[in-house]
């Protein structure tokens, strides 16, 4: 039964993966040609959180917990990027 249920996992995470390539080429293409700065930010956002699941999901597929050290390390750069991102979006505003 355990088998059966870690060779399902295994396969629905792969789908998963490869759904979240949409989400991932799209987001891209909105930082790439965004219209203004909030935008692009958004986007790098969205792109660090769609790389932290697929990451996890990889963990999932391959087994091996040195995807989650990963997903956290991406995790972790996301956000501080976002902060700093968006202090200098502030800052930017104050300016004009």
């Amino acid at each position: 039964m355990i088998e059966f249920l870690d060779s399902s996992l295994s396969a629905i995470a792969a789908i998963l993966i490869t759904v979240l390539m949409v989400p991932l080429g799209l987001s891209a293409l909105r930082m790439a040609t965004g219209p203004g700065y909030a935008d692009r930010f958004i986007a790098l956002d969205m792109l660090t959180g769609i790389a932290v699941a697929v990451a996890g999901l990889t963990m999932i597929v391959t087994g091996r917990r040195e995807f989650l050290d990963i997903a956290f390390g991406i995790a972790l750069i996301g956000f501080l990027a976002t902060c700093s991102l968006s202090a200098l979006l502030e800052k930017k505003k104050g300016e004009d």
